[in-house]
C-alpha cells in the first residue's frame, strides 16, 4: 500500500499536498463509524435532520472562497468555475433540506385491513467520485443520501481529495455527529475496490468511466448492493442549417472545452447539417482561437490546464488517428502544467476513434450530416447516451429530434445540461439510476409496505 497521495497542481507540476493514502483497514474502520451512527441519524426527526443538513449548507457557504480556491488549484479549473461549482454544492444540500420532511409513502385499501408504505434509508451507504468535478458531484451523491436518512463513506479521487478532505471537518463544524459523513482518501483499487466489496455497504454511487463501472457492478452483484452509475459520454451539439448559428457557434466552444473538455456531459461531437458546415465552421473559428488558456487564478482564464501528464498524453493520440485533421485550434501556455490547446478536427469520419471514443479533453470532431434521420442516426451512433444539445428554430423539429435521440439529458438552443432541481442520468452505457432533482432519493431508500389487520 502507498504510504501517502502526492497531490498535484496541474497548473504548475508541483506538489500541492501530501496525505495520508488510506487502505482497506482505514476503509473498515470508516465503515464501522458510519454503521455506529445510523440509528441516530435515521432516527432525528425529519425537521431536525433537515436543519442539520440546511446547517450544513450555511457552513459551505461561509468557506466557499477556501473551498473554490482549492478546488481551482486541485483540479486545476478556472477560479470562476470553482466558484460557480461550490455555489452548486451549497444549492445542493438546500435543496435536499426540503427533503427529510417530504419522504412519503401510500395508503393502499385492501382486503381485511389497511396497507401503507414507508420509505426507509439504505444504511451505509459508499460514494466514490471522480477528479473532474470533486466535490460538486459528492454533494450530488451526499444530498439525497444524508437526506434520506443514510450514512456515508465518501472516496474520492486521489488525484483530488484535498477538498474532500476539508468537507468532511465542515460536517463536524456543521454539528452532524461524528461518523455520519467518512471520508477515505486513498486508490481506487484498493480504497474504492474494498469499499465497494464490503459486506456493510448497502449501495455504491459512483461516477467514473464506463470501464469502472463495469467493475463495479460486477462485484457489488456479489452482495446485491443497489448501485448508481454515472459514467462515460461521447455527446452530440446537432447544428441545423436553420439555427441562429452565430448564437450555435458562440456556445458550442463551451460545451467541449469548459473544464478542459473533462466533463461526461462534453458535447464532443459536432454534427452539422452539411448545407451549413462552411459558414459554422467559419463562425467558430475565432471563438475557439481566442478561448483563453492559462493560469487558474487568472481572472481572465476560460480553461485550465487538463488534470495530468497521462491525460495529456491520451488525449494528444486522437490528434492523429483515423487521419483526422486539425482544422484550426486556439493557443496553450508553454513550459510547466498540463496544457493543451482547444482543437477542432474537421472533416473526421464517423468511425473515426475521435468519433467513437470518449476524448476527455478539449477536443472536438465535426460531422456533417444530410438531414434530420441521419442526424438523429449518427447522434444515436455511440455506445453512450449522457447529454446532447439541438440548435433549430424549427419547434417541430427540435422536439422529434430530442425524443429521437437516445440520451438522458438534452437541451434544445442550449448547452446546458445539469440542475439542481432535475434529474440527471445516462442511457444505455452511460450508466443507470438518476441524480439530483426529486428522483434521485428514490435511490437512497427502500419501500417498505405494511399491513394492518382490521377484522
Amino acid at each position: 500500500m502507498t504510504d501517502v497521495l502526492t497531490v498535484l497542481e496541474p497548473a504548475t507540476e508541483g506538489v500541492l499536498e501530501e496525505v495520508p493514502c488510506a487502505g482497506t483497514d482505514e476503509v473498515d474502520e470508516a465503515v464501522a463509524q458510519a454503521r455506529a451512527a445510523l440509528p441516530a441519524w435515521r432516527g432525528l426527526a425529519p425537521a431536525a435532520r433537515a436543519a442539520q443538513l440546511r446547517a450544513l449548507a450555511d457552513k459551505v457557504e461561509e468557506h466557499l472562497e477556501e473551498l473554490a480556491l482549492l478546488e481551482a488549484r486541485n483540479a486545476g479549473k478556472p477560479l470562476a468555475s470553482a466558484r460557480g461549482e461550490m455555489g452548486m454544492v451549497v444549492d445542493t444540500f438546500r435543496y435536499y433540506a426540503g427533503v427529510p420532511e417530504r419522504l412519503l409513502g401510500d395508503t393502499i385499501p385492501v382486503a381485511g385491513g389497511q396497507a401503507f408504505t414507508v420509505r426507509e434509508p439504505l444504511g451505509v451507504v459508499g460514494l466514490i467520485v471522480p477528479w473532474n468535478f470533486p466535490l460538486t458531484i459528492a454533494a450530488w451523491k451526499l444530498g439525497p443520501a444524508l437526506a434520506a436518512g443514510n450514512t456515508v463513506v465518501l472516496k474520492p479521487a486521489e488525484l483530488t481529495p484535498l477538498t474532500a478532505l476539508r468537507f468532511e471537518q465542515l460536517v463536524l463544524d456543521a454539528g452532524i455527529a461524528p461518523g455520519v459523513v467518512n471520508v477515505v482518501a486513498g486508490t481506487g483499487p484498493e480504497a474504492g475496490a474494498h469499499l465497494v466489496e464490503h459486506p456493510d455497504v448497502a449501495k455504491i454511487a459512483f461516477t467514473g468511466s464506463t470501464a469502472v463501472g463495469r467493475q463495479i457492478a460486477a462485484a457489488a452483484a456479489q452482495t446485491i448492493k443497489r448501485v448508481t452509475l454515472e459514467l462515460g459520454g461521447k455527446s452530440a451539439n446537432i447544428i441545423f442549417a436553420d439555427a441562429d448559428l452565430e448564437k450555435a457557434a458562440a456556445a458550442a466552444p463551451w460545451a467541449v472545452f469548459d473544464n478542459a473538455g473533462q466533463d461526461c456531459c462534453a458535447r464532443s461531437r459536432l454534427l452539422v447539417e452539411a448545407s451549413a458546415v462552411d459558414k459554422f465552421l467559419t463562425l467558430l473559428q475565432p471563438h475557439v482561437e481566442s478561448f483563453k488558456v492559462g493560469d487558474p487564478l487568472d481572472p481572465d482564464s476560460m480553461m485550465g490546464p487538463l488534470i495530468s501528464a497521462r491525460q495529456r498524453d491520451r488525449v494528444a493520440s486522437f490528434l492523429d488517428s483515423d487521419g483526422a485533421e486539425i482544422a484550426f485550434r486556439g493557443s496553450a501556455p508553454e513550459g510547466p502544467g498540463f496544457w493543451f490547446a482547444p482543437t477542432v478536427l474537421a472533416p473526421v469520419a464517423p468511425d473515426s476513434r475521435a468519433v467513437r471514443e470518449e476524448i476527455f479533453g478539449p477536443v472536438v470532431a465535426v460531422i456533417p450530416f444530410r438531414d434530420e434521420d441521419e442526424a438523429v442516426r449518427l447522434a444515436n451512433d455511440t455506445i453512450y447516451g449522457l447529454s446532447g444539445s439541438i440548435w433549430t428554430r424549427d419547434g417541430g423539429r427540435a422536439l422529434r429530434v430530442a425524443r429521437a435521440v437516445e440520451t438522458g439529458v438534452l437541451s434544445i438552443n442550449s448547452n446546458s445540461s445539469v440542475r439542481v432541481s432535475t434529474p440527471f442520468g445516462g442511457f444505455k452505457q452511460s450508466g443507470y439510476g438518476r441524480e439530483l432533482g426529486p428522483h434521485a432519493t428514490d435511490a437512497y431508500t427502500e419501500i417498505k409496505t405494511i399491513y394492518y389487520a382490521t377484522t
